[in-house]
Order: structure tokens, then C-alpha cells, then sequence
């Protein structure tokens, strides 16, 4: 009798996991990491997890190259293949949003109490995006090498002037221990340029677009402080402090762990390397030019597309994916920067007393997001190739002026993108 009903039990538990699993509506999902089995992981867990969690929706993932993805997203849009759920790097999200491609989400504001600005996306005044985690980008050397120039050790709250910096520079420099003083990534073409050079351009007073209208790029590209920041950028390559645009990428890649280079411009994704090669290697804040210490913010987010007919269940994903617990095995799986501070006190890397959690500091207190703006992606490609002109000797203020041309051109033809 006792076997009858366990034997009952079992069919009738089987028989209502049968049915939700049938009664569950699929929601599509695409990722741009294919082939990055860490990341894919972590995120198939929320999945699982979700999945698992209420009868109504299943999300199916499916992953594409980073390569490719925003080329495959835009071609589906065109067709009216878009899946639910939408992965997107935080500063091209405002071109989608605009362009139709996807609507505000539905979750509850509680869900992002807390968080970091960057891993956010707004535009025009709602949310359309959230990301699990950020970077930042520091100024890497040794303290073995700030003793031996004779330079104070800066800090978040205390960074150098530009004057200190480009004085740590000259040290380097004068040294002779190293075939540069500084690494700046030259051969990470792409984003890197706008996320990485960008910053300081808005320490020095400028910015790639005016920010209170969107409208123009007039004056904050080519204006005083963007001249000064044009200058001192040339400056790097033609008096030999940094390697230009003809870096060998190997040298990029190892170059500081090899001693080559006093000071490396990279990001919390490349810290473990350093320490593990060197225990001594210090994370410094980016010098403040005059207008602020200033990094760049903005990660891969999640949001829902425009013709997602299951919205509210792919919103529902996003937020269960929001807990704490999640960012952090995200982070301690990726290396990467969870978005909250309650996160990162449950990392091996960002809790306190942690060996990256300075970089928490950094992108809480330094971070600044790249212009939200539809023309950023216009502009981003525009800036990059300014900054590699001018570092390979192209007059500054003529390269400076035909790159606000190029970007009031494309704001013009494209009605001022709605702002």
C-alpha cells in the first residue's frame, strides 16, 4: 500500500513537471559570446535556474561571435526576426532603441537599487538595458617602479594632476629602463579608442558631442580644451613617451609583464595576468587633467526587442537574473566587475581586502559613459580615427575640425536622432 502511493506520487509529480515544461512559452535569447565557454556558463545557470523557477516562459539561448552579433542583430531587425531578449553593449543601445529595435523594460526599480551607473542603459528618460557587471580601466605599474622614479603612490581620492603625471613620464623616461613609459593599447582598434582615449579628453574639458543638446559636436571637439587635449595626445607619440599606431599587438599583450613599459593603460580583465606575473603591480586612477579623474563606464546589458510579443516574460528574466548572488558568480567566473557593492563583497576579486577591488572604486567614482547618444556609433568611429591621425602626425586642429564636420554631417541627415 505504502509502494502504491509513492509510486502515485512520483506519476502525479511527473505528470505536472510534463505539463509546465509543455505549458511554458519559449523565450529567445541571443548572446554575443560564443565560444567563451566562462561566460556561457555562467549565464546558462540563470537559465536553468529561471527556467526552473515558474511554469510560464523557457528561455532558449542562442549564441553568435562578438565579431558578428551587432551585424546579425541589425539584419534581423530588417527581416522581423528579432528574438525576446537582446544582448547589447551599453553605448550602441541608444541606437537600437531609437531605430525601433527595442522597448523599455518592465521591472521593478527596486531590482536596481544599488547599482553601478554604467551597467544601465537609459534612453530618452527610460530603461532599456541592464548588464551584470562593468570594467575599468586603470593606469597598471609596479610599486617597485614608483620607488625607484621617486613618485608618490596617487590614489582614488588622491589621483595626479596631469602636471604629476606627464612628470612620472619624464622619469620613466629619463630612466632608461624602459623602451617606453607608457602603453595606451594602440593596436586594440575599435571601441577601445572611444572607451579608453575618450576619458581623457572629458578630463581635459571636452567631449566628442556637446551633451546638453546632442545636437553638435561644435565646441566640445575643437573647442579650446579639446585643442589642448589634441596637443598633449600628439605629444605622446612625437616626443616618444608611448608607441603609436604601429604597436606590435604581442607587445601589448605582455610588453608591461616583460618590463618593457613603465606604465600600461589597461583594463580589470587584464589585472590578474599582472599580478600573477608580479606582486607588486599597483592599479593607479587616470590623472585628472583639470576637469576630473575620468574612465570609461558601459557593459554588455540585456533588453527586450521592440517586436517581442512575450515582453513582460522577458523582463521578468531580467530581473531574476539581477540578484546579487548572480553578479557575483558572473564576476567570479569572468573576472569582470559585478554591478553592486553587495555583489562584490560576495567575490573572491572585488570584496573588501580583495586583490582587484580598487577597480570597484574606480568605476564608482571615475566612470563616466560614453555620449547617449543614436550617433554614438557614428561618432565613435569618427573619434577613433581623429585619435589615430593625429598620433600618426595629422595637424591637430584641422583633424579635430573635419571630425565635428563628419559628426554634424550624420547628426543633420539623421534629424538630430530624436533628441
Amino acid at each position: 500500500m505504502k509502494l502504491g502511493i509513492t509510486l502515485s506520487t512520483a506519476l502525479v509529480a511527473s505528470v505536472s513537471w510534463a505539463t509546465m515544461a509543455a505549458a511554458q512559452t519559449e523565450l529567445s535569447m541571443w548572446y554575443h559570446g560564443a565560444g567563451n565557454e566562462a561566460e556561457s556558463s555562467a549565464l546558462q545557470l540563470i537559465i536553468d535556474d529561471f527556467n526552473a523557477s515558474q511554469p510560464d516562459y523557457k528561455v532558449v539561448v542562442e549564441s553568435f561571435p562578438q565579431e558578428s552579433y551587432n551585424d546579425s542583430v541589425v539584419a534581423a531587425a530588417l527581416a522581423g526576426n528579432l528574438p525576446d531578449i537582446l544582448d547589447v553593449d551599453g553605448p550602441v543601445m541608444p541606437n537600437w532603441a531609437w531605430a525601433g529595435y527595442m522597448q523599455p523594460l518592465q521591472i521593478d526599480e527596486s531590482a536596481i537599487e544599488g547599482f553601478l551607473a554604467g551597467p544601465l542603459g537609459y534612453w530618452d528618460g527610460q530603461l532599456y538595458s541592464v548588464g551584470f557587471w562593468d570594467a575599468a580601466v586603470a593606469m597598471m605599474s609596479r610599486q617597485s617602479t614608483l620607488d625607484a622614479l621617486g613618485l608618490r603612490t596617487p590614489t582614488v581620492d588622491n589621483p595626479w594632476t596631469g602636471e604629476e603625471f606627464m612628470a612620472a613620464l619624464d622619469a620613466a623616461k629619463a630612466s632608461g629602463d624602459f623602451e617606453y613609459a607608457f602603453d595606451l593599447g594602440m593596436p586594440w582598434t575599435g571601441e577601445w579608442y572611444p572607451y579608453a582615449f575618450s576619458p581623457f579628453l572629458q578630463s581635459f574639458g571636452g567631449d566628442i558631442v556637446d551633451r546638453s543638446t546632442y545636437a553638435t559636436a561644435e565646441g566640445a571637439l575643437n573647442g579650446p580644451e579639446a585643442l589642448a587635449f589634441g596637443e598633449w595626445w600628439q605629444s605622446l607619440f612625437a616626443d616618444g613617451y608611448a608607441p603609436g599606431t604601429s604597436q606590435d599587438p604581442a607587445d601589448r599583450d605582455t610588453g608591461f609583464i616583460d618590463g618593457k613599459y613603465a606604465f600600461s593603460w589597461n583594463g580589470n580583465w587584464a589585472a590578474l595576468g599582472a599580478l600573477a606575473a608580479h606582486d607588486d603591480v599597483v592599479f593607479l586612477p587616470s590623472p585628472d587633467f583639470g576637469n576630473g579623474p575620468k574612465i570609461g563606464a558601459a557593459s554588455w546589458q540585456f533588453g527586450v526587442s521592440a517586436s517581442s510579443e512575450n515582453a513582460e516574460g522577458a523582463s521578468a528574466f531580467i530581473e531574476f537574473a539581477l540578484q546579487d548572488k548572480y553578479l557575483a558568480n558572473f564576476s567570479n567566473v569572468t573576472g569582470l566587475i559585478p554591478a553592486t557593492a553587495e555583489a562584490a563583497a560576495m567575490t573572491d576579486n572585488y570584496a573588501e581586502g580583495g586583490p582587484l577591488e580598487v577597480f570597484f572604486g574606480l568605476s564608482e567614482g571615475q566612470a563616466m559613459v560614453r555620449p547617449v547618444t543614436p550617433g554614438y556609433v557614428v561618432s565613435a568611429k569618427v573619434f577613433e580615427k581623429a585619435m589615430a591621425d593625429i598620433a600618426n602626425g595629422a595637424d591637430v586642429a584641422d583633424t579635430l575640425d573635419a571630425a565635428v564636420d563628419e559628426i554634424n554631417s550624420d547628426i543633420e541627415r539623421n534629424g538630430g536622432y530624436g533628441h
